[in-house]
């Protein structure tokens, strides 16, 4: 059974009860107050063995009693709730030294883990970061959805280490944002912060770009340049679109990751290199590695703490916030100042972005550019959201869209067509049933006909593609080469 002595405090009573509850039925001996008086007073006498307090207090901030806390009694772990939910009350709780941070509401079993794992780890002083105030017109990121929650915390973990994280969403999420977030508040943020695009570089300048040249090395190389390794020393380089890494350049990164050196193109003195390394795809990394397009040892390299950006259309609660955080950058940077009515926000909250984030921020300016009425109605959104835009269809001719993007577009026209309403139960192996057929034909076709290496090509047992075959109906032409 669980032992150890709880001080809790919030001026919510009702909170008190609850928590008190719980934690006593888990085995702890719990005593709870409504102000900061109260509890500074039992942590100097030396009561408790673990804190959990809310930030808000009648009388002091949480965040101003904490390094007091600490001061006197480094060896306190101290839980820090809080409805204000925002990236920057993570890093303040992680500033000024929280064990954890759990925004409002949370799960008491959580809780109660998170507790338990506080008194059981040696004790041992937190180290605090020094001179972030929580500016709302600065906080990088945006949102109070439980899938933001879960990053904040995350990121608030990592400020301290120099861990190398993997960055995985799909285009518009944040990515770069959420890269320069963790420099930014991380123990790096006096170095330099050197981001590189792997898809915009072409393939045989890449190396010059990450590593550098020297005069000579090849043609046009009429001077030596440095790299963005080079660039970036002492702070953290951010590698974008790891996917598109071509693999000569994958076994480079993969040799400085491992050996902590490089040499430039031309170059034969190895350079010691400092960097933290931050990667972000859009792509499932795994599944080109089995298509032999990404090193799988580079992986493992890089995907030490794997962190996931969801999509805005599931975090759809963060819709109203991002559109008013997006309506104050534009009336900064000198665009009349805009509202919106709650119709219009429930229509961007049921619609699917495809472009996310960065979809909703342009549409949002243009909004504010374009209208000149001060309240943004649902009739002004129906019109910009029924308005195709000129990324939303490949263009003739071009070959990048892929098959995610394609079913992606195909399927917001589709959800589109019933409005408000939902699409008839069983989509799921509707679709299935629409992607089978043109995938067996394809690979029957590649394989004129013939049964056995379609299978193979496919990664199917043979009597399961010859059943699929029947279930479907497709028809089977045998050809010679």
């Amino acid at each position: 059974m669980p032992t150890g002595s709880i001080l809790v405090a919030d001026d919510d009573a009702a909170i008190r009860t609850v928590l008190n509850q719980a934690l006593s039925r888990a085995g702890y001996e719990v005593r709870s107050c409504g102000n900061a008086a109260t509890l500074w007073r039992w942590v100097s006498q030396g009561d408790g063995d673990l804190v959990i307090t809310d930030v808000v207090m009648p009388d002091e901030n949480a965040f101003d009693l904490l390094p007091r806390i600490k001061k006197v009694r480094p060896d306190l772990p101290v839980i820090v709730m809080s409805a204000q939910n925002t990236f920057m009350t993570a890093i303040r709780a992680s500033e000024k030294g929280a064990y954890e941070y759990l925004p409002k509401p949370f799960d008491l079993k959580e809780l109660i883990a998170i507790v338990g794992r506080a008194l059981s780890e040696p004790k041992k002083p937190e180290a605090a970061l020094k001179g972030h105030g929580e500016d709302a017109d600065a906080i990088p990121l945006v949102g109070r959805s439980p899938a933001m929650q879960d990053i904040y915390r995350v990121l608030a973990r990592l400020m301290q280490t120099d861990l190398t994280v993997m960055i995985a969403g799909e285009s518009g999420t944040g990515k770069e944002l959420v890269a320069r977030a963790l420099h930014d508040y991380g123990k790096r943020r006096n170095g330099p912060f050197v981001a590189i695009n792997m898809a915009a570089i072409p393939r045989d300048l890449i190396e010059s770009e990450l590593f550098g040249h020297e005069k000579g090395a090849f043609t046009g190389a009429n001077s030596r340049s440095a790299g963005r390794f080079e660039q970036a020393e002492g702070g953290t380089l951010f590698l974008d679109e790891i996917g598109d890494m071509p693999m000569e350049a994958q076994t480079r990164l993969l040799r400085v990751l491992q050996q902590g050196e490089y040499t430039t193109v031309g170059g034969r003195t190895p350079i010691k290199t400092d960097v933290r390394i931050v990667a972000a795809t859009n792509k499932d990394l795994r599944i080109l590695i089995q298509q032999g397009l990404f090193r799988e040892d580079l992986f493992f390299r890089l995907n030490v703490v794997p962190l996931r950006l969801p999509p805005l259309r599931e975090r759809t609660e963060d819709v109203p916030d991002l559109v008013r955080h997006f309506f104050l950058q534009a009336e900064r940077e000198g665009l009349p100042r805009k509202q919106i009515d709650a119709a219009a926000l429930d229509r961007l909250k049921r619609y699917r972005w495809p472009g996310n984030v960065r979809e909703l921020e342009n549409l949002i300016r243009r909004l504010a550019a374009l209208y000149p009425q001060e309240i943004i109605t649902s009739s002004i959104i129906e019109a910009e959201l029924a308005t195709p835009v000129a990324t939303s269809a490949p263009e003739e001719g071009g070959g990048d869209e892929t098959l995610a993007s394609s079913v992606e577009r195909h399927l917001n026209t589709y959800f589109g067509g019933f409005g408000e309403q939902l699409p008839p139960p069983g989509l799921y192996h509707r679709i299935l049933k629409d992607v089978e057929y043109p995938l067996l034909s394809a690979a029957l076709a590649a394989t004129r006909g013939n049964q056995i290496k379609a299978a193979e090509l496919l990664g199917l047992n043979r009597n399961t593609l010859r059943k699929k075959i029947r279930d479907l109906d497709i028809q089977i032409i045998r050809t010679s080469r």
